[in-house]
């Protein structure tokens, strides 16, 4: 018996690894996000902070509403509104488990995690990161690690088959010891480092930081592992999320850089403006990304799947007629 179990227990071993990304390579997007979970070609999907003046639950079935398949959570979310408990890698596998039947029942695919602050404090509690993330399926972590934690994260990386991408806040004036907002830091942080370390470009906190997304991808080609893709009414600290293609990010040109790129990660919108009722607005987003994949322009093979989710009835209402709302600090 002894040596039967053996023999099971190397053949499971064998299944799980050969289902990791082999040491030291990204994730095959392509796979792991099928067409029908795309929208335009891209992985394109909700970062659940957008929702955060609601539950788990309740991000999950708004990702749906805007048109997408895909998700980004971030820690700190509660779980539904029967049951306030927070989701993240503390939670009992209870909790889990029910968070991994509401992904199954909504058709969602949740592909990443972030952004963690403060994240590579030890590796006892990273790791407990990373298992949480195997254990939900997520692709990609993303954060903004201690100084000095790149080399236990990178490990751990090659170790879970799961790339960290590292998160740019905006430049904080008050605080020069920050330095993420800035793309040229990103970089060095990736010298001497697996390609399972790279960054996670939010496109909006650039152009908070007076900085050109386009530009800033094109410093961070081969690097670029999951976005978080914004566009903004202005540049600077006070500037807010419009839908895409009415602000100043140039979002076409962004999906232009992507597409020369080959960029196929994990890319989440996070809307933070009018809180309590953006789904419209992600709407226009999504339409406008789709518009963008199934243009004439588009190569083979990137062209809107047929699955994809038609955009809603009012999708292209005018920006004009939104309401300004209070801005509240990002993750």
């Amino acid at each position: 018996m002894k040596r039967g179990y053996r023999f099971v227990g190397w053949i499971v071993g064998f299944v799980t690894l050969a289902a990791l990304p082999a040491l030291g390579q990204k994730q095959d997007y392509a796979k792991s996000v099928p067409a029908e979970y795309r929208v335009g070609g891209f992985a394109l999907g909700c970062q659940a902070y957008s929702f955060n003046r609601f539950t788990f639950v309740e991000a999950v079935d708004k990702t749906r509403e805007t048109g997408c398949r895909v998700m980004e959570m971030y820690p700190g979310q509660k779980f539904s509104p029967d049951n306030p408990a927070v989701l993240n890698w503390d939670s009992p596998p209870e909790l889990i488990e029910a968070a991994k039947k509401k992904l199954d029942e909504a058709g969602v695919k949740l592909v990443a995690i972030g952004s963690i602050g403060g994240i590579g404090k030890s590796e006892a509690e990273t790791r407990k990161v990373f298992e949480f993330a195997k254990k939900m399926g997520i692709l990609t972590i993303a954060g903004e690690p201690v100084e000095g934690s790149f080399e236990m994260i990178d490990k751990l990386c090659n170790e879970y088959g799961i790339p960290f991408a590292i998160h740019n806040h905006p430049k904080r004036e008050n605080d020069p010891n920050y330095k993420y907002w800035n793309p040229d830091y990103i970089l060095e942080c990736c010298k001497g480092r697996s390609p399972m370390i790279g960054a996670c470009a939010d496109t909006g906190h650039w152009m908070r930081s007076g900085l050109k997304p386009v530009e800033c991808l094109k410093k961070l080609e081969g690097h670029i592992i999951s976005m978080h893709i914004k566009d903004l009414n202005e540049f600077g600290p006070k500037a807010h999320d419009v839908p895409f293609g009415t602000g100043q990010a140039d979002m076409k040109g962004i999906l232009d850089e992507l597409r020369r790129q080959k960029f196929d990660g994990v890319m989440s919108m996070e809307y933070e403006y009018n809180w309590d009722n953006n789904v419209p607005e992600m709407k226009m987003c999504v339409e406008f990304v789709r518009a963008y994949g199934t243009s004439a322009a588009a190569p083979a093979g990137e062209k809107t799947a047929k699955k994809d989710a038609k955009p809603a009835a009012g999708a292209k209402k005018s920006a004009a007629k939104r309401t300004g709302a209070k801005k509240k600090a990002a993750p």
